[in-house]
């Protein structure tokens, strides 16, 4: 048995607690009726077709209901997410261009070539608005069907076994797998957006990626990818038949990924305090549920407050993992 350590504090699981969350709060405690003037843009700093992607479009449908104001999802991949989360680190402070980020924002400033840089410093958290485990998937062709079958394979095959990644969070995953698991010869890809590590998948030109639920569901319904395991700490509700790694037998070998809106910093805290009011709403649309719940996410809304701790617990979790397993290559 292969005991991974990814150990991650789940603050907002899917409870009684986060369904209060995200259940409409008395007259008294609504944040100001704050609306925008103007078109909003809502950066995603990844390309078309990941969860990041999905979860944007579905709360920015509802949004623009609610605002009677266009809500624009704008795609700016590249630098790790950097190039778009830059563009809202430089917006107005005024509420018409918000960035929605998974946890790697917060690896940014360990990401070589990137050393310094804090989009963190820069931004403000409104807050989360659903939550997902990540999944370990391979390609259909890859003669194996549990996670430790895979590992067995890739310590006898001749050539190199390769894990794909799409961001800095899996790639930091991906360095730590191969040092846990002792794949010394194992390879590391880096790829510049989800729909690219999923289409080498499928040809099986990389064996291994973590990656979302949502870019990989359709070609596992395909039999194009295969489901290996799920990250979180109970299986996937898309996914009831793939086991959790830990049930996989990998031990502690989880993690949740939050998606959360940033604004530019310097935000009016009525505002922010709006926008998240809005977004608690917009996730209880149940087009919008029904979209969150086919990427494998779930909607978790908290406030700016409560987003902010979340993002400072985490990063400090990623920055000791990085002390450990270096997002070089």
């Amino acid at each position: 048995m292969v005991s991974v350590t990814f150990r991650v504090k789940h603050l907002f699981a899917l409870s009684a607690v986060a369904l209060a969350a995200i259940a409409p709060r008395p007259a008294s405690a609504q944040a100001p009726l704050w609306r925008p003037a103007k078109p909003v843009t809502v950066v995603v700093p990844y390309a078309p077709g990941g969860g990041t992607d999905t979860v944007a479009r579905a709360v920015s449908r509802q949004l623009a209901v609610l605002w009677q104001q266009p809500v624009i999802v704008e795609n700016i991949p590249g630098a790790d997410g950097l190039i778009g989360t830059r563009r809202v680190m430089d917006a107005a402070p005024d509420g018409s261009t918000l960035l929605l980020q998974v946890p790697s924002i917060a690896l940014t400033r360990y990401t070589p070539g990137l050393r310094g840089i804090d989009p963190l410093q820069r931004l403000l958290p409104v807050t989360a608005v659903a939550q997902a485990s990540n999944a370990i998937v391979v390609s259909a062709k890859m003669p194996v069907k549990t996670l430790a079958e895979f590992v067995a394979y890739c310590g006898r095959a001749a050539q190199r076994c390769a894990l794909g990644t799409t961001d800095n969070q899996s790639r930091l995953m991906s360095n730590q797998f191969v040092a846990e698991t002792k794949l010394a010869d194992a390879v590391v890809v880096n790829y510049r957006g989800t729909s690219a590590v999923v289409a080498d998948l499928v040809a099986n030109n990389v064996n291994m990626s973590f990656t979302g639920i949502a870019a990989a569901l359709p070609h596992a319904k395909a039999g194009t990818l295969r489901f290996l395991a799920t990250t979180g700490d109970r299986r996937a509700a898309v996914l009831p038949e793939v086991p959790t790694a830990q049930e996989a037998g990998f031990g502690a070998f989880r993690s949740i990924n939050w998606f959360g809106v940033f604004a530019p910093a310097g935000l009016p805290a009525p505002v922010a305090q709006a926008i998240a009011a809005a977004l608690r709403e917009a996730v209880q649309d149940p087009d919008v549920q029904r979209t969150i719940a086919a990427a494998g996410a779930e909607p978790v809304v908290n406030t700016p407050a409560e987003f902010a701790a979340q993002v400072r617990q985490e990063s400090a979790r990623l920055g000791s993992l990085v002390q450990r397993y270096s997002l070089e290559q």
